[in-house]
């Protein structure tokens, strides 16, 4: 009887110990299908962003993340604090931890040069958006500055009486020198406004896009002149520097400039200026995403990939004003 028991008990153990090891081989084939998809298999985007103490590469970078997720690939940004020693440091510390792609917004054009070579060392192609660089690169996205430029001084030129009658004195407050942006801005305006004989354009010293700059060299100018009508900027940031200058000094001036920032589409929408062609961050974001995951995955892309521009001005600014956006953007 003793050995019938202890039989039984034995066969019990044997049955307990095979079902056990069967859920431990079902718990560990389990562990085994969540580690399966190697974290490679993810597009990885590094961003160097040239400032981030501009809202509008702010803008930038967060359009760029919300397309970074919408897409399900990771964005790596770095902020170079217009510093391009540590904008070099920054992409390289990217290509060792393993970029597939590149988005860069140049500090310098020519000292970026180190990051172009170790990137197509490592075969990372680069795309540039915003500021140009002197160096091959995969895709440009951009806009044209001149065009911007024109459309804003053909708006100035109907204001002051139209084309062959258009005559008053223009504030052109300046950018910076031997920008591209600020050349292609200045031209395009030129374009427009050159062949009025009856205006007359006053320039200011480069004001770096920094509106404190552009408000300091507006009051250095209004010592001398006085009789302004219109301001021109190479963004509106500094335009509306400027503007504010002319307002406490009692002057009736209209104004203008370049970007889109809103805070210059509320002053449209108020009658104290005229228009701006905007150069909408969110749409560079969204779209040197989209063009870096193109590239990414193989396909084939445009060497130059335009985000586009529009005139905003009291006919469609209702359309554009968003007091939630830093910068209009077409809605989507």
């Amino acid at each position: 009887m003793k050995k019938k028991l202890l039989l039984a008990l034995v066969l019990v153990l044997i049955a307990v110990t095979a079902l056990s090891g069967c859920g431990s081989n079902d718990d560990s084939s389990a562990d085994s299908d969540a580690d399966t998809t190697p974290a490679e298999d993810t597009i990885t985007i590094g961003f160097s962003q040239c400032t981030m103490a501009s809202p509008f590469y702010v803008s930038h970078v967060d359009a760029a993340k919300e397309e970074a997720d919408a897409l399900g690939v990771e964005l790596v940004v770095a902020d170079a604090d217009e510093d391009v020693t540590k904008q070099n440091q920054d992409i390289a510390d990217m290509l060792e931890k393993g970029i597939d792609v590149l988005i860069l917004n140049a500090v310098d054009p020519d000292g970026v040069a180190p990051s172009l070579a170790k990137c197509a060392e490592k075969n990372v192609p680069i795309i540039t958006v915003d500021r140009f660089v002197n160096g091959d690169v995969a895709v440009i996205v951009g806009r044209d500055n001149e065009v911007m430029g024109q459309a804003v001084g053909e708006a100035i030129v109907a204001a002051l009486g139209g084309k062959g009658a258009a005559t008053g004195k223009i504030l052109e407050v300046m950018g910076s020198g031997g920008d591209r942006v600020q050349e292609a801005r200045s031209k395009g305006f030129h374009n427009a406004v050159d062949a009025e004989s009856g205006i007359e354009v006053v320039q200011t010293p480069y004001c770096d896009y920094v509106r404190s700059k552009a408000a300091t060299a507006t009051q250095d100018i209004i010592q001398q002149h006085k009789d302004f009508d219109m301001i021109y900027g190479h963004n509106d940031d500094m335009a509306l520097g400027a503007l504010q200058v002319m307002e406490d000094a009692g002057l009736n001036v209209q104004c203008s400039g370049v970007d889109g920032l809103m805070e210059a589409v509320e002053a449209i929408k108020d009658g104290r200026y005229l228009a701006t062609s905007a150069n909408d961050p969110y749409a560079f974001g969204r779209l040197a995403v989209q063009v870096a995951v193109k590239l990414a995955n193989g396909e084939t892309v445009g060497e130059y990939e335009d985000a586009g521009t529009f005139l905003v001005d009291k006919s469609n600014v209702d359309e554009y004003f968003n007091a939630d956006l830093a910068f209009a953007t077409k809605p989507e």
